[in-house]
């Protein structure tokens, strides 16, 4: 847009610039020529153009035998800067978000950074995780529910009541690579009196296949007492007719956490404190926070020989600045061939829990999608 901008302008330039033979830079109109101190109040002719010429043409002085309209280069180089101007106050296409069933459905697509790929070219876990949460975060607000916190309504705010992440559940079939566009799909449903499920599904825009799939549940806290509160019906009612009930994780996937401490771990790593950068806008640690720190145990020999196919986090305590930390793992079941699972534990040095986690990892070499389109199928479920 700007390029055809100053290619138009670049050519009408040449046109009043170079000879008709081309050669050389020369006046095409002796009209042109003002000399400085010399009224000129007779018609010239300006490409083709006649014009009278007017007091505000004096005192310019003649270059090599020819002189350029100020007014000329004005007007060209205001127009690619308009032009310039509506191109980078556009949002990309990529960021381009839709919704589905009746506005209930929220979908966002990502195209996949440099920045964000690793050693074999893929993604992370944190990055899907962060294409997750930034989906929720735009769906909240898509939704009307985005205040002074994430997810917030009125009679929330009202209530100084906030969400929090306590469970969440990630399932990779395969990671995207560096230059893939996927597509975050998410919806909301019901989790008891005191819960919200929030449910992902995340598409290759390319090829259709379901990548990743996701569920998470919210419960809600008082902000000033930092305790779980049940929900108002109040409340409720302002949410109760967003929810959607369909799964992206059926409870049956998700395995029962084991409990253990640094007597039995394989892995201990420590010496670290959340930081002010680590904090959300509810003032506490990101939960995505949380996936780099439990892999700070986690040998490199995992990360070499496997891709990590699912993770579970329970979050178990409220985590701040200035609280040392340590990481445990433990590899629990599995080998190098068919697949490890590895348990995980955060904790303060004082042995308080703040986070439980399990994953498993598969041999790098099994990548396919395998399983997961017989489990999902290949499909819009909302439309």
């Amino acid at each position: 847009m700007v390029t055809t901008s100053l290619a138009s302008a670049f050519f009408s330039m040449k046109a009043v610039m170079l000879a008709p033979d081309g050669s050389g830079i020369k006046p095409r109109s002796s009209g042109l020529q003002v000399r400085a101190g010399k009224e000129q109040n007779s018609c010239k002719m300006i490409n083709g153009t006649k014009v009278k010429d007017t007091e505000g043409l004096k005192g310019r002085s003649t270059l090599h035998g020819w002189s350029m309209p100020l007014e000329l280069i004005t007007t060209i180089f205001s127009a690619a800067e308009k032009q310039w101007t509506n191109l980078v106050s556009k949002p990309p296409q990529l960021l381009d978000d839709h919704l589905g069933l009746h506005g209930l459905v929220f979908r966002r697509t990502f195209a996949i950074r440099c920045s964000e790929v690793g050693p074999d070219r893929s993604t992370s876990i944190v990055a899907v995780m962060n294409y997750l949460q930034e989906a929720a975060c735009n769906h909240a607000e898509s939704l009307g529910l985005l205040g002074d916190g994430f997810g917030e309504t009125l009679e929330m705010s009202r209530r100084d009541l906030i969400w929090v992440v306590r469970r969440t559940h990630v399932v990779v079939e395969r990671y995207p690579a560096w230059g893939d566009t996927v597509e975050v799909e998410a919806w909301i449903g019901a989790a008891g009196n005191i819960g919200m499920r929030r449910h992902f599904l995340v598409r290759d825009c390319k090829t259709g296949h379901i990548l990743a799939r996701c569920t998470s549940v919210s419960v809600m806290m008082n902000m000033r007492t930092r305790r779980l509160s049940k929900i108002p019906q109040e409340v409720r009612g302002e949410i109760d007719p967003l929810f959607i009930e369909k799964f992206a994780v059926k409870e049956g996937e998700i395995k029962k956490l084991q409990k253990f401490n640094d007597s039995t771990a394989d892995y201990i790593q420590g010496g670290w404190t959340p930081r002010w950068n680590d904090l959300d806008v509810n003032q506490h640690v990101n939960n995505i926070k949380y996936v780099g720190w439990i892999f700070k145990s986690v040998p490199d020999s995992i990360y070499e020989n496997h891709h990590l196919s699912s993770i579970t986090l329970e979050y178990r305590r409220e985590c701040t600045r200035g609280r040392a930390l340590q990481s445990l793992t433990t590899v629990c079941g599995g080998s190098s061939e068919a697949g490890i699972i590895c348990e995980h534990l955060l904790q303060l040095e004082d042995g308080s829990e703040v986070l439980r986690g399990r994953t498993d990892w598969r041999p790098k070499r099994t990548d396919s999608f395998e399983g997961i389109s017989e489990r999902f199928p290949q499909q819009e479920p909302h439309n």
